[in-house]
Protein backbone atom coordinates (compact mmCIF):
# COMPACT_ATOMS: atom_id res chain seq x y z
CA UNK A 1 0.00 0.00 0.00
CA UNK A 2 1.52 3.30 -1.12
CA UNK A 3 1.16 5.78 2.06
CA UNK A 4 2.82 8.85 0.02
CA UNK A 5 4.37 9.70 4.08
CA UNK A 6 8.27 10.16 4.51
CA UNK A 7 8.36 10.82 8.52
CA UNK A 8 12.47 12.32 8.90
CA UNK A 9 13.74 12.34 12.73
CA UNK A 10 15.90 15.24 13.15
CA UNK A 11 16.89 14.81 16.98
CA UNK A 12 18.35 12.42 18.82
CA UNK A 13 14.68 11.09 20.56
CA UNK A 14 12.59 8.27 19.59
CA UNK A 15 9.46 9.08 18.51
CA UNK A 16 6.35 8.08 20.24
CA UNK A 17 4.15 5.03 18.22
CA UNK A 18 1.67 6.43 16.34
CA UNK A 19 -0.58 5.72 13.34
CA UNK A 20 1.09 8.26 11.40
CA UNK A 21 -0.58 6.56 8.11
CA UNK A 22 -3.31 5.58 8.77
CA UNK A 23 -3.83 9.01 10.38
CA UNK A 24 -2.86 10.83 7.34
CA UNK A 25 -5.00 8.35 5.35
CA UNK A 26 -8.32 9.30 7.61
CA UNK A 27 -7.88 13.22 7.53
CA UNK A 28 -5.84 13.85 4.32
CA UNK A 29 -6.31 11.33 2.18
CA UNK A 30 -4.72 8.20 0.60
CA UNK A 31 -3.07 10.39 -2.49
CA UNK A 32 -1.74 13.54 -0.05
CA UNK A 33 1.45 13.07 -0.19
CA UNK A 34 2.88 14.51 3.12
CA UNK A 35 6.54 14.67 5.19
CA UNK A 36 6.34 14.75 8.38
CA UNK A 37 9.88 16.56 10.25
CA UNK A 38 10.79 16.07 14.13
CA UNK A 39 12.96 18.83 15.09
CA UNK A 40 14.62 20.37 17.79
CA UNK A 41 13.36 23.08 20.07
CA UNK A 42 16.39 25.68 17.96
CA UNK A 43 15.06 24.18 14.55
CA UNK A 44 11.31 24.54 15.39
CA UNK A 45 12.50 27.98 16.72
CA UNK A 46 14.42 29.26 13.79
CA UNK A 47 11.46 28.05 11.69
CA UNK A 48 9.09 29.71 13.30
CA UNK A 49 10.72 32.83 13.71
CA UNK A 50 11.40 32.67 9.59
CA UNK A 51 7.39 32.05 8.69
CA UNK A 52 5.76 33.29 11.25
CA UNK A 53 7.96 35.84 13.02
CA UNK A 54 7.50 34.51 16.32
CA UNK A 55 10.79 34.48 18.13
CA UNK A 56 10.24 31.60 20.13
CA UNK A 57 9.84 27.18 19.59
CA UNK A 58 6.76 25.83 18.27
CA UNK A 59 4.82 22.42 19.50
CA UNK A 60 4.02 22.22 15.73
CA UNK A 61 3.68 24.07 12.33
CA UNK A 62 1.71 23.38 9.02
CA UNK A 63 2.89 23.82 5.81
CA UNK A 64 0.92 23.19 2.59
CA UNK A 65 2.85 23.19 -0.36
CA UNK A 66 -0.07 22.03 -2.90
CA UNK A 67 -3.98 21.12 -2.86
CA UNK A 68 -2.42 17.59 -2.16
CA UNK A 69 1.16 17.62 -0.05
CA UNK A 70 2.12 19.58 2.61
CA UNK A 71 4.70 19.45 5.40
CA UNK A 72 4.46 19.07 9.74
CA UNK A 73 7.35 20.27 11.43
CA UNK A 74 6.82 18.60 14.90
CA UNK A 75 9.16 19.53 18.40
CA UNK A 76 8.97 16.54 20.89
CA UNK A 77 10.50 18.84 23.27
CA UNK A 78 8.66 21.41 23.46
CA UNK A 79 5.20 19.69 23.13
CA UNK A 80 6.32 17.75 25.97
CA UNK A 81 6.32 20.69 27.65
CA UNK A 82 3.29 21.79 26.23
CA UNK A 83 1.42 19.32 27.33
CA UNK A 84 0.55 19.69 30.98
CA UNK A 85 -1.21 23.19 30.09
CA UNK A 86 -3.36 21.20 27.92
CA UNK A 87 -4.14 18.59 30.78
CA UNK A 88 -2.62 15.73 28.89
CA UNK A 89 -0.27 13.14 28.93
CA UNK A 90 3.09 13.83 26.15
CA UNK A 91 1.76 10.98 23.85
CA UNK A 92 -2.06 12.38 24.02
CA UNK A 93 -0.73 15.71 23.40
CA UNK A 94 1.55 14.77 20.49
CA UNK A 95 -1.21 13.00 19.29
CA UNK A 96 -3.52 15.94 19.15
CA UNK A 97 -0.65 18.27 17.40
CA UNK A 98 -0.10 15.60 14.76
CA UNK A 99 -4.32 15.58 14.27
CA UNK A 100 -4.05 19.58 14.61
CA UNK A 101 -1.29 20.43 12.25
CA UNK A 102 -3.27 17.94 9.34
CA UNK A 103 -6.16 19.77 10.04
CA UNK A 104 -4.58 23.17 9.17
CA UNK A 105 -3.18 21.35 5.94
CA UNK A 106 -6.31 20.23 4.98
CA UNK A 107 -7.10 23.99 5.41
CA UNK A 108 -9.16 24.20 8.78
CA UNK A 109 -8.71 27.39 10.66
CA UNK A 110 -8.75 27.73 14.64
CA UNK A 111 -12.36 27.50 15.67
CA UNK A 112 -14.90 25.58 16.70
CA UNK A 113 -15.60 23.09 13.76
CA UNK A 114 -11.72 22.81 13.89
CA UNK A 115 -12.58 21.88 17.34
CA UNK A 116 -15.09 19.55 17.06
CA UNK A 117 -12.78 17.59 14.35
CA UNK A 118 -9.71 17.40 16.15
CA UNK A 119 -12.40 15.30 19.34
CA UNK A 120 -13.67 13.22 16.40
CA UNK A 121 -10.45 12.36 14.92
CA UNK A 122 -8.95 11.68 18.81
CA UNK A 123 -11.53 9.54 20.06
CA UNK A 124 -11.36 7.28 16.80
CA UNK A 125 -7.26 6.97 17.32
CA UNK A 126 -7.00 7.24 21.41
Amino acid sequence: METNLHISNKTKGKLPRLPFAQLKSKILGGTYELSVAIVTPAESHRINLTYRQKDKPTNVLSFPLSKNSGELILDLKTSAADAKNFDMTKEQFFLFLVIHGMLHLKGFTHGSTMERAEKKFLKIFS
